[in-house]
């Protein structure tokens, strides 16, 4: 698998090469120190993998990636970064990136390659916590908590309440289906009702302001 890695730090670049190819099924093949390379390195080498950092001089990671997407739909690209900024985790779900990784967890990077390539969407564990929050809009929200239910099971409650299917809340929410499935058959079980039905009505008369 090609990668190319941007990193205006370049020991940083250095080292993530070094650890990237100690896997023998990925090579890097070029390396930038911004997002306005990033652009020019994707439309020449078409990587399997961009693996790129937010915050650069000239072009921004962000901003680079959504210009290589509006391109290059298919793109894969994956953000490793020290920031878990709120609103960068938010323009990277809406712009299509397969992945939101943090430095610090080194030791995660080629397991997070590896899954981008098998067409998977990685986000680190810090930053999954986060997505109930920064994705939606949950002020307005009645107490769940008295049902014993969690932040994302109140949230997938609520995109059930909208009409949508497990594979739309799946894309939503950047989960498996079969997660969904298990979450919703979870979500029936604490609040003893029969289907999606019921729970759109539970949701109507309980939950929304």
């Amino acid at each position: 698998m090609k990668i190319i890695i941007v990193d205006d730090d370049t020991l940083v670049s250095t080292s993530l090469k070094t650890i990237i190819e100690a896997n023998e099924n990925f090579k890097v093949i070029a390396t930038a120190s911004n997002g306005a390379e990033a652009i020019r390195l994707y439309k020449e080498h078409i990587p399997d993998i961009l693996l790129m950092d937010i915050r650069m001089g000239r072009v921004s990671g962000l901003d680079a990636a959504e210009e290589i997407l509006n391109t290059f739909p298919k793109a894969k690209i994956l953000f490793l970064t020290t920031f878990a900024d709120d609103e960068y985790i938010v323009k990277a779900l809406k712009i299509g990136a397969k992945g939101y990784i943090l430095k610090q967890h080194y030791n995660s990077i080629v397991p997070a390659l590896n899954a981008v390539c098998s067409g998977q969407n990685v986000f680190g564990e810090q930053i999954i916590s986060k997505l109930p929050t920064v994705a939606f809009d949950m002020e307005n929200k009645k107490d769940y908590k008295e049902y014993g239910l969690l932040d994302k099971e109140y949230v997938i409650i609520k995109l059930v309440a909208k009409g949508l299917s497990n594979k739309e809340i799946a894309k939503e929410i950047y989960l498996g289906e079969g997660t969904v499935r298990n979450y919703l058959s979870v979500i029936l079980d604490k609040l003893n009702l029969r289907d999606r039905t019921q729970l759109a009505i539970f949701y109507f008369n309980n939950l929304q302001k």
